[in-house]
């Protein structure tokens, strides 16, 4: 979020007005997520830190309410539920753990990173499956296959008199 400060009267007249402004976080040329849909809090992290680890919060925790946001389409939001998996909670909220880096700043760099991976990967609609046909050959392999196999399990059966001579 960005705080922009603009000269002139503001209400009151004393004090320079403001407004607030949200930054896009680009996916694709058409599509973009204001940043305003995403939530993210630093929590502590586990692991390597030394000292640090257990004093500050490094690791990031992104949240992305994917049922209610405006910037993706219905199809877009059911691919990345299915790609997401245990990811997205009940709710319908993809939560993104970063924790890689020591730094604040990089983990939350690393968290929007991946869920632009993520978001642009559930953008690419799937190549629709054409239907083949076994070729004659293959059908012959493998009826070939089934008399052979079938021929094996008949020669391990019981012995009868005239067979052992």
């Amino acid at each position: 979020m960005m705080r922009i400060l603009f000269w002139g009267k503001a209400p009151g007249g004393k004090r320079p007005g403001f407004c607030y402004t949200y930054r896009m976080l680009e996916i694709s040329p058409t599509v973009s997520i204001n940043e305003n849909e995403i939530q993210i809090e630093f929590v502590r992290a586990s692991g390597p830190g030394g000292q640090n680890v257990n004093k500050v919060s490094t690791a990031a925790q992104l949240r992305f309410d994917i049922q209610n946001s405006p910037s993706l389409e219905a199809e877009v939001k059911a691919r990345l539920v299915r790609l997401a998996g245990s990811r997205v909670t009940e709710e319908g909220l993809l939560v993104i753990e970063a924790q890689r880096y020591r730094t604040q700043e990089q983990n939350r760099a690393d968290a929007l990173q991946r869920l632009v991976a993520l978001v642009q990967k559930a953008l690419e609609a799937p190549r629709p499956r054409h239907k083949t046909r076994p070729t004659l050959a293959s059908k012959q392999k493998r009826l070939q296959a089934k008399r052979q196999h079938s021929e094996k399990k008949r020669r391990r059966g019981r012995l009868t008199p005239d067979e052992t001579q």
